[in-house]
């Protein structure tokens, strides 16, 4: 084949993927606004379709007739224990839930609340915006596209005569004992036909499915989401999916941000901190707390030990008391904690630097006057356009005593995971614009942080252009080479850059809520290579590899804003 004929081949399979993600995103909308849908039904059709054709890094063996244990197992981590068992899954607001006797069921890797209604119900909490009914609306078309693989296989005739492995799955499943070593093998043997995985395979993704209270949760997985598909087909139990009616409404009117907003400035009010200079840092809960505070409140034996060494002490749990002790200082040295009660999920660290002892710290700080000297807002991640939602409402000025008041921002900092283009796991990327994937905005900015800035730091930096894709688990190989081998020079993918900035302008050079000429700061740190097979989200976490990048970047903010 032809260079010019691959090229093209390359373009047309790019810009198919891109229609693709295009259709989903209008599909999702359309079915929200029409408030139920079946997802293997005619109305989850384009949904199915676009998937297949997208085919995306991280759901691997989607297209396959084999199951995609990666990809399955990345899914079930991001929704609610038990989804697998219901067959009507309701996406609801906040709508008080949380008082009556329903148990939230949080998912390990996404915060949100979640209340299983009876054997048959799941709801969903949704607070975060559209990103969220993306989110879970894609990973739930991965995982009915996958029962009915399991349907199919299973299945002998229309009437509904299975095969063996398949009686054998259901009496392990069924069984009330505890499954012994040879019953677990056998088990997973039956398993390993059903899904057309091997018996390694399953035996070495079993222990990545387990829970304390669920030891054999992958059985339950594979039999559940394949028994739900079987009564599709046989019995025409459709699956369905809804939207509550006060969720339609209250979508798109900022209702969870601006309450989250609100509360922050009140407490500043109350510390007396609203007048002073303001620098707001996007970030996780512990990366500035413990660069100011770990040193004093440790207080390592040896000049000699490496300070990313007790960060990464600091980030195993087992060291809870290690952190309890950075913490207890930081409260102590002005430090508030302002645990979210909104339904964002964004807990915020106010930090007065009048009342830190920067003697004891890494840091120099010699700004003398106290209506002069820093207030650092930490506030943790948000999730896709929840990142306009909260920072947009965050910088709009408060009426206090029934004057507006104007916040005094002076930087604000993102820091990030994203995933990397053109380097590895931990590296670090820093944009000198964001581009919206599927739009033609994009939104260019003066990075107070460079590439320079962390030459010396021991980590590989890149610097261009970011894309803010509509969602990570909706990409492929060919978008993203399209996107790394254009003229937009895309070194990497995020969810929020594009919609941090669309609200730190509309906020300082159309609403003038804050300064015009204040400083942004991005950089993100790659948690993943989706070009890399071995290396996407789904591959695994980070680990203390996401250590040194994380800490890095988060000194050099420090340093600029006591610096500035």
């Amino acid at each position: 084949m032809s260079t010019t004929s691959k090229k093209k081949e390359g373009r047309t399979r790019a810009q198919e993927s891109s229609n693709a993600i295009e259709r989903m995103y209008i599909t999702m909308r359309h079915l929200f606004n029409r408030g139920f849908y079946k997802p293997m039904g005619v109305s989850g059709e384009t949904l199915r379709e676009a998937l297949l054709v997208l085919r995306p890094e991280i759901y691997g063996s989607i297209g396959e007739e084999k199951a995609e244990l990666d990809g399955l197992l990345y899914v079930i981590d991001r929704l609610p224990q038990g989804i697998e068992e219901c067959r009507f899954i309701n996406l609801t607001s906040d709508e008080g839930y949380g008082s009556s006797h329903f148990k939230p069921i949080v998912p390990p890797k996404r915060r949100r609340n979640c209340y299983r209604i009876d054997d048959e119900q799941m709801n969903i909490e949704i607070t975060r915006g559209r990103s969220e009914i993306y989110d879970i609306l894609t990973h739930l078309t991965f995982l009915f596209v996958e029962s009915h693989k399991i349907r199919k296989r299973v299945l002998i005739n229309e009437e509904g005569a299975a095969i063996r492995d398949w009686q054998k799955l259901e009496n392990a499943i069924r069984s009330t004992k505890k499954l012994t070593q040879k019953e677990r093998e056998v088990a997973i043997t039956h398993t390993a036909n059903i899904l057309g995985r091997t018996f390694n395979e399953i035996t070495e993704a079993y222990p990545k499915f387990a829970t304390e209270t669920q030891p054999e949760r992958l059985l339950n997985i594979v039999y559940w989401i394949g028994k739900l598909a079987i009564e599709e087909s046989l019995n025409d139990k459709k699956r369905t999916i809804t939207f509550s009616p006060v969720l339609r409404e209250r979508l798109g009117h900022h209702i969870y941000g601006e309450i989250w907003a609100n509360n922050i400035k009140s407490v500043l009010d109350k510390n007396g901190l609203l007048q002073r200079p303001i620098h707001i840092i996007s970030a996780n809960m512990h990366s500035v707390m413990n660069s100011v505070f770990a040193k004093a409140a440790l207080k390592p034996t040896s000049t000699k030990t490496d300070i990313f060494d007790i960060y990464e002490a600091l980030s195993d749990p087992k060291n809870k008391t290690m952190r309890n002790k950075v913490e207890k200082m930081a409260l102590q040295q002005g430090m508030t904690y302002i645990k979210d009660g909104s339904g964002t999920n964004i807990d915020v660290q106010i930090f007065d630097t009048d009342k830190i002892d920067f003697s004891k710290t890494k840091f120099e700080y010699l700004e003398k006057d106290k209506r002069n000297k820093a207030v650092i807002l930490v506030m943790d991640y948000a999730f896709g356009e929840q990142a306009y939602e909260t920072m947009d409402e965050l910088l709009k000025p408060i009426k206090i005593n029934g004057d507006m008041v104007h916040l005094d921002v002076k930087s604000i900092s993102i820091m990030g995971k994203a995933g990397i283009l053109q380097g590895g796991k931990g590296d670090v990327m820093i944009p000198t614009a964001h581009i919206f994937e599927g739009t033609a905005d994009n939104y260019p900015f003066k990075n107070e942080l460079t590439k320079n800035d962390l030459v010396d730091c021991n980590v590989d930096v890149y610097e261009g252009t970011m894309v803010t894709v509509l969602g990570t688990s909706l990409q492929n190989k060919e978008i993203l080479k399209f996107f790394k081998k254009s003229t937009w020079n895309v070194i990497g993918l995020e969810m929020e850059g594009a919609h941090y900035q669309k609200a730190i302008q509309a906020a300082s050079r159309v609403r003038g809520s804050i300064n015009e000429n204040v400083k942004v700061r991005y950089a993100y740190y790659a948690s993943d290579n989706p070009l890399e097979t071995g290396s996407t989200l789904a591959s695994g976490g980070l680990g203390t590899a996401g250590v040194r990048p994380t800490y890095v970047i988060t000194k050099k903010i420090l340093e600029q804003i006591f610096n500035s």
